[in-house]
């Protein structure tokens, strides 16, 4: 596929028009990375703005005791990464691909001269910031919750919304691949817990499981948080 038709795709370019897309072709490449590559470590970061086109990334930190604690995942059309003072949050961060991802890289001598001619990729910009700044808070609100089934629902919730398809009997299938090491990570639990915490919400019929997949009856999810709140 042409690669204007590539950035034509990003959530974050709709409101650019195809002369602007042109231009931006000359500031960006495209490299595929491998499922379980890093794309960047805290120790190798370098001030760069990158695009998701395909594929999904997670973004981690580690603590004192080396625990990995995920923070955010990433899909096509969102935007990472940190140059001539527009940070997204991720300077500090370990961020690889959970599965085989395109992910686009813009040049950073010549990013500043595109922002002053195109201000609407700059609002498109602020916004991005906001809604990872809002998805941040959210996730930083409920991992202050002392339980770890209502951390797990939440997680679940914001996992639909993002990757959330319709399937039978009410359930919505997220469509991401999770271990139960995976959701460990994302609550900020052991896997034991995790383990123990999921067979409960399966008995309750809360949710499904498969194979790496997680079912949820949204009804019943919502219905459960509600009373639970």
């Amino acid at each position: 596929m042409d690669k204007i038709q590539y950035l034509s795709q990003f959530d974050l370019m709709d409101s650019l028009s195809q002369e602007d897309l042109i231009v931006m072709d000359e500031l960006t490449s495209i490299t595929t990375f491998p499922k379980n590559t890093f794309i960047q470590t805290p120790e190798t970061f370098m001030e760069r703005l990158y695009f998701v086109k395909r594929g999904k990334i997670r973004l981690y930190q580690l603590n004192t005791a080396g625990k990995q604690f995920t923070l955010d995942i990433l899909s096509e059309g969102n935007v990472f990464g940190e140059m001539n003072g527009i940070s997204l949050g991720t300077r500090d961060l370990f961020i690889e691909t959970i599965e085989e991802s395109d992910i686009c890289m813009m040049d950073k001598e010549r990013f500043e001269n595109y922002l002053l001619e195109r201000p609407r990729f700059m609002m498109n910009m602020v916004n991005a910031l906001s809604e990872r700044l809002a998805r941040m808070s959210s996730l930083a609100q409920n991992l202050a919750l002392g339980m770890l089934h209502d951390k797990i629902l939440h997680l679940f919730v914001k996992l639909s919304e993002q990757f959330g398809i319709q399937g039978e009997d009410d359930y919505y299938r997220i469509n991401l691949s999770l271990s139960h090491q995976e959701i460990a990570h994302l609550v900020g639990a052991t896997r034991e817990a995790v383990t123990h915490a999921l067979q409960e919400l399966v008995e309750e019929k809360t949710i499904k499981t498969g194979f790496r997949t997680i079912y949820i009856h949204r009804d019943k999810l919502f219905s459960k948080m509600n009373t639970q709140g």
